[in-house]
């Protein structure tokens, strides 16, 4: 299987959005540190993680893209049918039951990352500091970032929770805190004055 190097090579090279490859490096930031809690292979979960919205910019039309053509892409280049079903599991329109860990991670991880994003853009000090409290009491707040689907957040939360025994501020923590170790390169660390 293509090695995260190459995963990255393969992102940059169907993703010209800034915006979406950050989100992409947010969600491997954050799956990889469950992939290092759970024991499981971190390599393998970074690999999904990184390529779960491969064909977006491209393809996003739910009813006919994305993530279809970033699974044909991902099969033709010889990814682990665990790294196809976790990426098309992350897609709830789909209809790919979510069977694995990985699956279940990917899920909880793809809204949650996007949202402590969109948190840490409005506070002077970035992600640094980010409080669980504070992320649910943004979650609380239906106009800011409006777009991430707070249903997804909680659904995801709840099956990786039933899964690994988190709860809901363990979840926010266990995420916040492996974005913060790579602030810099998600350009989410404190605002300069």
């Amino acid at each position: 299987m293509p090695s995260r190097d190459e995963a990255w090579s393969l992102v940059q090279e169907w993703t010209g959005s800034e915006a979406l490859r950050k989100h992409m490096l947010a969600v491997e930031a954050a799956v990889s540190a469950y992939a290092r809690r759970f024991e499981e292979d971190e390599e393998t979960w970074s690999v999904a993680a990184l390529v779960h919205d491969l064909d977006y910019e491209r393809h996003p039309d739910a009813e006919t893209g994305h993530p279809r053509m970033a699974v044909e892409e991902l099969r033709g280049r010889g990814y682990s049918e665990e790294v196809v079903h976790a990426v098309l599991a992350h897609a709830e329109y789909m209809g790919v039951p979510r069977e694995s860990l990985l699956d279940k991670t990917l899920f909880a991880c793809d809204e949650l990352a996007g949202f402590i994003t969109a948190c840490a853009y409005v506070r002077p000090e970035g992600i640094h500091g980010l409080k669980p409290k504070s992320v649910k009491k943004k979650l609380k707040q239906p106009s800011f970032a409006a777009a991430v689907s707070r249903e997804d957040i909680q659904a995801g939360a709840e099956e990786l929770g039933a899964e690994s025994g988190l709860d809901f501020d363990q979840h926010l923590e266990v995420v916040i805190e492996a974005m913060a170790e790579r602030a810099d390169e998600l350009g989410i660390g404190p605002k300069a004055t």
